[in-house]
């Protein structure tokens, strides 16, 4: 299989992805607070996926591979709906930053499930790497000074729905961007994707007969803000992660744990204690060693 260039330009993009998606828990949880869990969701994604169809228009679908499509389409669909329904239905703003630290697990796994695809070697620090990302989680939502599995399956057992909707979430991101670079020869799907994520979401919202409510005027920019920065968010990452420096990338997105901590606690007003901020920060250095492990030695 033959090996696509890096672009600088493909690069830039995916760093700009990685600053839009800083957003996404604090904007996500604000709305679904104010609209509920699945129709907040659904008013975000249509939002995004008409700024995506304004803006970042798709090449016909003939050029894609239909198992891209499929498959690819089915992992984007499903990671959004996890992601949002966890944090929708989260008990307070606090836990959906908890939620957003365990989704944040996804370039540890990305790079795992690269290994497992391409056949990438790996070193002795994957270890170090994978305890650092399970401690950082442990500290997160266990909340307090005690460092063991039981304070995690404590803090999990307040609302297991969500936490195991936000760890199926990084999972399933993880294989869609694996999926996304041995597939999609070039095609970027997001944009369909993305339509096909607010079609599944308003869908639930008719199923679950969740009332619609009747936005504020700040609600309705803050919808048309969230859709724009993810939409752009998700395109911009498509076209790094076709043609970009994908290590880079995935080096970079390590600092979203902080960069999204940090906006979620300005925009939502919610204080954080140094435990959260401790996870944070192991979740982020837990990533970057195993990135370090799938790196040549010298």
């Amino acid at each position: 299989m033959s090996v696509r260039p890096v672009s600088p330009a493909a690069t830039l993009c995916g760093l700009a992805a990685i600053l839009l998606w800083s957003t996404m828990i604090g904007m996500v949880r604000g709305i679904s607070s104010a609209l509920g869990p699945v129709v907040g969701a659904a008013a975000i994604y249509t939002a995004g996926a008409i700024f995506l169809w304004l803006l970042f228009r798709p090449a016909s679908a003939r050029g894609a591979r239909p198992v891209y499509l499929l498959l690819g389409g089915a992992l984007f669909v499903a990671y959004e709906l996890c992601l949002s329904l966890s944090l929708g239905l989260a008990l307070d703003d606090a836990q959906a930053m908890e939620l957003g630290i365990v989704n944040y697990l996804w370039p540890c796994f990305t790079i795992l499930l690269a290994v497992a695809m391409n056949g990438q070697r790996l070193r002795p620090w994957i270890a170090p790497g994978l305890a650092l990302c399970l401690g950082g989680v442990i500290r997160v939502v266990g909340g307090g000074s005690e460092w063991s599995l039981s304070s995690l399956s404590t803090g999990v057992a307040s609302n297991p729905a969500v936490y195991a909707l936000a760890f199926a979430g990084a999972l399933l991101w993880a294989l869609y961007c694996n999926v996304t670079r041995r597939l999609a020869d070039g095609y970027n799907g997001v944009t369909v994707f993305f339509s096909a994520t607010a079609a599944a979401l308003w869908g639930l919202a008719v199923l679950g007969g969740e009332p619609l409510a009747v936005p504020s005027a700040q609600t309705w920019f803050e919808v048309a803000a969230a859709g724009a920065a993810l939409g752009a968010g998700y395109a911009l990452w498509n076209v790094g992660m076709l043609g970009g420096d994908m290590p880079l990338l995935t080096t970079a997105s390590y600092a979203g744990p902080l960069l999204s901590t940090a906006f979620a606690a300005a925009w939502l007003g919610a204080p954080l204690t140094p435990p959260f901020w401790q996870g944070a920060a192991l979740v982020t250095a837990g990533s970057l060693l195993c990135w370090r492990a799938t790196r040549p030695a010298g």
